[in-house]
């Protein structure tokens, strides 16, 4: 077997252990905790996770389709402005949105007040709001700042769409709304699923928001079992619950596109030429598309912007934040490293022989972003903490020297926790850039006896650097807002911009933690801007 192959199988193994460890670990039992968790924790816990899917699952079907559809479809005043920026919520990760939401919302926060002020109401209980901390707010505000995932792939799809199938179903009579629900729906059915599927891993993964906001999820279950009931196996046997809950979400998205693949000619099909809205339709699409962008992100960008400057201009942002801000950027800075290496392994190893074992562990080791950050953390949490021990108890015998605790103590497991979990996201970038250059290239190397290392090194390499840059602004941004995993397997006495926004969060000091939240969007909006500028490269030219 070749070195490469071994290399990717390791790798695969590597992002199959803590499941397998899970299981180890509740196969232990909780002893009487287990019941109690059965009677009083799973059932509430399970049946909020599974409205707030629902919930989540079909606004963002309607922001993202509808948005979608507009901009593919139709000429209104700012489509080429809101072709780009509807992708810009992608930047804000939910908990900060939530963050921000639960300052803006509030009874003496700028909305509220300003309704009073227009109503001529002078007591705050005297207006009547709904509450932001509940089922209806979570999926209100998970909706706007995840829509993007179905936008980004029906606007792909309705852009490739060809005008001929269209035009024909229009000369048979049908309408502008019945060739959308009865021809580009249906068509774009597949790439709508998918992106469904990825916003509502997102939503599973999330535990700021929800906890923000008072909503008690399968992510909070685990993470307070852990941690407040010190039960690490009723942790493991809510997480098994919660990784059947993904199995389950993955088998429906398979089952929604079993047999509808639709294909073309396989020649470059010409979009429909869009249709030039005029008077209320113009400004109802406007207004369709504002919407969305101002909840999703304007609104708390600027909130965000606004308590931040002030911070600064008061001299009272925390001297702590300059180390937070450091670590945050070391231990993403390690984990790209790192997870970039990994996935260039797996990519080059899947380059070199498609038909052997290369394959099925590429597809294994891509596996880490379904797993969310909860579920991996105390999946980690066992195999870490026994491999310690083992060490510690060997220096122990052969020297007298304790050890401690070497990896799970240290920032190790945490960079090892965000590798796997956004693992997937450099295999797929390296194979992005390898779709680029031919095999005949390697073959031509090769036969001038260059070896498969001095291939890679001297070819690959210098070919691969935008993709590689690609994939690792995305993999560093996802670990600086990764939040579940980072508060559960951080080194003791360190914290992170995401966990300095969580405890102020916690403490209800919502501005203290507005410049940390700042620089994690901030840093958000260069992916975003990427994939904007990439997406845009694909499809058919926008015209305002």
């Amino acid at each position: 077997m070749p070195g490469w192959t071994l290399g990717a199988i390791l790798v695969a193994a590597t992002v199959v252990a803590p499941v397998i460890a899970l299981i180890v670990i509740a196969g232990q039992g909780s002893g009487d905790l287990w019941p109690q968790l059965v009677s009083y924790v799973l059932p509430s816990a399970a049946a909020n996770t599974a409205i707030l899917l629902l919930g989540v699952g079909l606004l963002t079907s309607v922001i993202g389709v509808g948005t979608a559809w507009l901009v593919a479809t139709a000429k209104f005043p700012g489509r080429g402005f809101f072709d780009w920026a509807l992708l810009l919520p992608l930047a804000i990760p939910t908990y900060i949105l939530a963050y921000a939401y639960l300052d803006i919302l509030h009874p003496l926060g700028p909305v509220q007040s300003l309704l009073r002020a227009v109503l001529g109401i002078s007591d705050p209980r005297a207006l009547h709001f709904p509450d932001i901390r509940s089922m209806g707010g979570v999926i209100f505000l998970l909706g706007f700042v995840l829509y993007p995932y179905v936008y980004l792939a029906a606007r792909a799809t309705f852009f490739m769409q060809s005008a001929t199938a269209l035009e024909a179903a229009r000369t048979l009579g049908a309408g502008r709304f019945e060739i959308f629900f009865r021809v580009a729906l249906p068509l774009a059915r597949p790439a709508i699923v998918v992106g469904v599927t990825l916003a509502l891993l997102e939503a599973l993964n999330d535990i700021g928001a929800t906890e923000f906001l008072g909503v008690r999820t399968l992510t909070i279950a685990i993470y307070s079992t852990w941690l407040n009931r010190s039960s690490l196996p009723g942790a493991a046997q809510i997480s098994l619950f919660m990784l059947a809950l993904v199995i389950a979400l993955f088998l429906l998205e398979r089952w929604a596109r079993h047999d509808r693949v639709f294909s073309g000619s396989g020649k470059r099909t010409q979009p429909p030429a869009p249709v030039e809205l005029r008077g209320q339709r113009a400004f109802g699409a406007s207004v369709a598309c504002a919407l969305p962008l101002a909840i999703g992100f304007l609104a708390p960008f600027a909130y965000l912007a606004d308590q931040a400057i002030r911070k600064v201009a008061e001299g009272a942002v925390s001297p702590m934040l300059v180390r937070e801000t450091l670590n945050t950027l070391l231990y993403a800075g390690l984990a790209t490293l790192v997870t970039l290496l990994l996935g260039l392994v797996v990519a080059f190893a899947l380059r070199n022989e498609r038909k052997g074992f290369a394959s099925p562990a590429s597809r294994v080791a891509s596996l880490g972003y379904a797993i969310p950050g909860t579920v991996l953390a105390v999946g980690l949490l066992w195999p870490l903490a026994n491999f310690d021990n083992a060490v510690d108890s060997l220096f122990r015998n052969a020297f007298g020297i304790s050890t401690g605790l070497l990896i799970s103590g240290s920032g190790a497991a945490l960079i090892l926790a965000y590798t796997i979990r956004f693992l997937a996201v450099s295999i797929n970038g390296v194979e992005a850039g390898y779709a680029k250059i031919s095999t005949s290239v390697d073959h031509a190397a090769r036969s001038l006896g260059e070896s498969a290392f001095g291939v890679l090194r001297r070819i690959h390499l210098p070919m691969l650097r935008p993709a590689l840059g690609a994939a690792a602004i995305l993999v560093f941004v996802d670990c600086m807002k990764e939040l579940p995993a980072t508060l559960m397997l951080r080194p003791f006495g360190v914290e992170t911009l995401s966990t300095h926004i969580y405890a102020e969060a916690v403490r209800g000091t919502y501005e203290d933690g507005a410049l940390a939240a700042l620089l994690i969007v901030l840093a958000g909006l260069i992916p975003v801007v990427l994939l904007a500028r990439i997406s845009r490269n694909t499809q058919a030219p926008i015209t305002s």
